[in-house]
């Protein structure tokens, strides 16, 4: 994924494209802030991770924006995440998420809302990048609330 965003970059570069080489720039920087925190080099799950937390914050901005009156931000905010979209893996659709909502639960042995921490911790790893958070645990809720 390093490679593809460094070439990435460059093509920005060359388009003089701000917006792209902007964001792009702020993402290669969250990548290498993480490795010299964590002191090791991250894969491309972990890196997909971080792309998916910078999506996240973006959407949730872009509501506030909104709201707010700030169409020009807004925009920009909207593109940003569609720039960053393109480095996620492919996002699992809610009935794929649910079936492994189901085989989770199946597998933990929960029965109640009070057991939605294990089904998350065996959630998480097969999720991660892959689904908003908030939407699995939605999900997770929904399907403990109805046992």
């Amino acid at each position: 994924m390093k490679e593809q965003l460094l070439q990435d970059l460059k093509e920005a570069m060359k388009e003089k494209d701000i917006l792209k080489k902007d964001t792009i720039t702020m993402l290669r920087a969250a990548i290498l802030q993480v490795e010299k925190d964590s002191q090791k080099v991250l894969n491309d799950d972990e890196m997909s991770a971080i792309v998916a937390k910078e999506v996240k914050k973006r959407k949730e901005s872009v509501k506030e924006y909104e709201d707010a009156g700030r169409e020009d931000i807004a925009t920009n905010l909207k593109r940003e995440i569609e720039i960053l979209s393109k480095y996620l893996p492919e996002q699992l659709s809610e009935e794929e998420i649910a079936k492994m909502v189901e085989e989770a639960i199946a597998e933990s042995s929960a029965t109640s809302p009070k057991d939605m921490g294990k089904v998350m911790s065996i959630l998480r790893p097969k999720t991660a990048g892959k689904a908003d958070g908030k939407l699995v645990s939605d999900i997770v809720k929904e399907k403990l609330a109805n046992m």
